[in-house]
Formats: structure tokens, C-alpha cells, sequence
């Protein structure tokens, strides 16, 4: 693909990268030559190809891990946050491989400003507090805190909790979600969580924040969702009046 020599030299490259990745070389997951040998072929500073590369990782075509480089970004995730469905379900669903990894769990107060935003009678009241990560294939692309009321799932701590927390309410301690609260926003990751998802402190990542009730309309559980922006494609279906 020859280069344009009106545009930036970074735009150049950039149009170039995206070439090869439309050509399949190289392929979703795979690495790319490191940076040095990529300045050497476009002929650039380490700047200019930083620009070419941050404008791609921005679209989605690539994505970087710490300290090993730059890959080409698999096919998104299509996610509809609306639905009471399990990650491990709905990644399965689209023929990729789900893992769930338990970093840290335990039984502690709600503590004011939860028990406010669950309108729990007291800042005592037990809470598990979980800390997941979710991976897709090879790659973390989600970071996730739980925070469930004790009095609702007893012995939540007992189970296995590297796989599918919606599965394990429903089968262990008959509880499903009657209806939830979602509010979404484009967010940042701090330096512990930029280190978990593999990326750079202060990256932009997609938040989701879920107020989840239970049967009686008791407000059970709350979620906090940090994603990488790069993993996964919103989709939401909507129907008009006067259909079905």
C-alpha cells in the first residue's frame, strides 16, 4: 500500500498498520514487531509511531500490554448491559473462552456510603465484597468489585468464585435478580487497576455501575465494572410501540 505523502507521516503509518491487520498479518492476538524494528521499516521517530499506534489503539485495532508490546486486538465483545445474563454465558455465546479470577473476597460492614446507596438500614450491615477479574481468551479485559448483602446469599465465601456469580446464586442459594439499576459512563483506571487490565495508569476505560434487587425489591447487590474500551461493543435492543 503505497503512502500518501500529503498526509502527517503518523496518518501514513497508521493507514499502513491498518492495512496489515485487514490482510491478516499479523492476526487478532498476535504480537507485532517490537517498536524499534517498526521505526526502522517506516522510516520515523519513536514519537511518530507512538501517534500512529495510540490512533489505532484509540479505534480499537490494537492494544498494548506492559512491558510487551503492541498486538492486534481480537473482535469485540458484544455486551448488552440490560440483560440478567452471566459473563461466562454470554462470552461463551460468541464462541470465545470465558475465565473468572477471585483476587479477594470477604465478609466486612457496608460502611456509610454503601449502605446510603443501597439503602440499607444501617452502615453495620454484612456485606461480601468481592474483587474479580474477567478474562476473554488470553487477555483481561474486565475488572470487577461485587459488594452483596450476607443476609441474601449466606455462605457466599464457601463456594468456588473463579466462574459465573449469577449460576452460583441461582443454583446454590436459589436467588435471582428481579430487576436493576444501570449507569454508564467513560471512565479511567488508576495504577492498581491499570496493572490488573494490563494497561497504562490513567487509560480511559467503559464503567458500569449496577444497583441489582432481589425478589422483594431489596436493593441485594451492587456492581462496579471497569472495562477495557478495546474488548467490548454495546448493543442494546429497543422495541417501538405497536410492535412485537
Amino acid at each position: 500500500m503505497p503512502f500518501d505523502p500529503i498526509s502527517p507521516h503518523y496518518q501514513r503509518i497508521r493507514e499502513q498498520i491498518a492495512h496489515d491487520i485487514a490482510a491478516g498479518v499479523p492476526q487478532a492476538d498476535e504480537k507485532f514487531p517490537s517498536e524499534r524494528d517498526m521505526i526502522e521499516r517506516f522510516g520515523c521517530t519513536r514519537v511518530t509511531l507512538r501517534q500512529a499506534l495510540q490512533q489505532l489503539e484509540a479505534e480499537g485495532l490494537v492494544y498494548r500490554e506492559n512491558r510487551r508490546g503492541w498486538f492486534v486486538s481480537p473482535q469485540r465483545i458484544r455486551y448488552d448491559p440490560t440483560r440478567i445474563s452471566g459473563f461466562m454465558d454470554y462470552v461463551s455465546a460468541q464462541g470465545r473462552t470465558p475465565r473468572t479470577e477471585c483476587l479477594h473476597a470477604e465478609l466486612r460492614p457496608a460502611g456509610p456510603w454503601l449502605a446510603k446507596r443501597m439503602g440499607l438500614a444501617s452502615a453495620d450491615e454484612p456485606v461480601f465484597f468481592l474483587q474479580r477479574r474477567r478474562w476473554i481468551d488470553r487477555r483481561p479485559v474486565l475488572l470487577e468489585f461485587n459488594a452483596l448483602l450476607a443476609s441474601w446469599c449466606p455462605g457466599l465465601l464457601e463456594a468456588d468464585l473463579n466462574t459465573s456469580l449469577t449460576q452460583l446464586l441461582r443454583e446454590r442459594f436459589a436467588r435471582v435478580q428481579s430487576r436493576c439499576e444501570l449507569e454508564m459512563h467513560i471512565g479511567t483506571v488508576n495504577e492498581e487497576q491499570a496493572e490488573l487490565l494490563q494497561l497504562s495508569p490513567g487509560s480511559t476505560s467503559v464503567y458500569l455501575e449496577r444497583l441489582n434487587f432481589g425478589e422483594d425489591n431489596q436493593a441485594v447487590e451492587f456492581d462496579q465494572e471497569f472495562w477495557r474500551p478495546d474488548a467490548l461493543s454495546i448493543v442494546m435492543e429497543t422495541r417501538y410501540p405497536g410492535t412485537r
